[in-house]
């Protein structure tokens, strides 16, 4: 049986040094190559509810896991669908990320572990050389591609499609 459809809006955030911010997850369904629960790096965003535009869903989860409801939602750049397996409830995502400048790099995850269904291990702030250069598993393939488009200003005609890492 096929996983359900998940619409959800994410954010390529952004702060004035250009670092992205990711969110670090443990996987309840994926062990790494150590044998330990594998742990992935994910855009803050979340689903849809019922009504909600991407924009105002992307908004809206930006508020509940770090704590800022004074950005604007940028243009889509990106987005990625496809069966998704390592958070605790698998889901056919149909994700749109957004860019997302803040004016400072302030966050506040304190209500970040409650909104979640997954554990949550903590954020960091990303340079452009660290994402591409990691071994960390950051969600989805590609990432670093977009966020270098993003920061040079370069734009494509169509948001850029990526693909989840093979499972």
């Amino acid at each position: 049986m096929s996983p359900p459809i998940r619409h959800i809006a994410r954010a390529i955030v952004l702060d004035p040094a250009d670092r992205l911010l990711l969110i670090a997850y443990t996987s309840v369904h994926t062990k790494g190559p150590d044998g330990e629960p594998l742990r992935f790096w994910f855009m803050p965003g979340g689903g849809l509810e019922p009504g909600e535009d991407h924009v105002t869903a992307c908004a809206r989860e930006l508020g509940e896991e770090i704590g800022r409801s004074d950005v604007t939602i940028g243009p889509q750049i990106a987005s990625c669908d496809g069966p998704f397996h390592l958070f605790k409830q698998s889901r056919d995502a149909r994700e749109r990320y957004f860019l997302v400048r803040l004016p400072d790099d302030r966050i506040d995850t304190s209500l970040l572990a409650e909104t979640e269904d997954n554990p949550v291990q903590g954020t960091r702030w990303w340079t452009l050389d660290e994402l591409q250069a990691t071994r960390e598993r950051i969600e989805p393939a590609g990432l670093a591609r977009v966020v270098a488009h993003a920061i040079s200003g370069t734009t494509t005609a169509a948001p850029t499609v990526l693909h989840w890492h093979e499972h």
